[in-house]
């Protein structure tokens, strides 16, 4: 499998505080990576052939084929750079990769989204806690800590 080197524009992962502690770590899970990955196939692929019958084309296999094809590749070159990203939750923040790093006091909601968590701050930020295995969970603990 293709291994991508991360991208210097996302910077450092963002320090601990003096006392402060990390209470839990959200890693990209596999197994959502890659079910996201089908789910967007199919889909996509579904759309494709029906753009291809609808247009009169007398190989609408190639649609789908192509979108699995090409969904399937991309998946498989980004896997690397997705499974690195890490969240951490501490006692005062919730860390994320490029150095992020929120304020407990500003996250105003935390909702699963699909295979996702969407944080939304008090100031309208938005980020997003990628392939999690429980979304529910991870935004239940991330709210709970809150």
């Amino acid at each position: 499998m293709a291994r991508i080197a991360p991208d210097p524009m996302l910077g450092p992962v963002a320090p601990l505080q003096s006392g402060e502690t990390v209470l839990v770590e959200f890693r990209a899970d596999r197994i959502a990576y890659w079910r996201g990955h089908l789910i967007m196939a199919v889909v996509l692929g579904f759309a494709a052939g029906l753009f291809l019958v609808w247009q009169g084309n007398p190989y609408p296999i190639a649609g789908p084929f192509g979108a699995v094809l090409a969904i399937g590749a991309r998946a498989a070159y980004l896997a690397s750079e997705a499974m690195a990203e890490t969240w951490r939750l501490t006692d005062r923040r919730l860390l994320g990769p490029g150095g992020r790093a929120i304020p407990l006091a500003l996250v105003q909601s935390a909702r699963p989204v699909l295979g996702s968590v969407q944080i939304t701050t008090t100031s309208g930020d938005r980020h997003l806690i990628k392939y999690q295995a429980d979304p529910a969970a991870t935004a239940k603990r991330i709210t709970k800590t809150r």
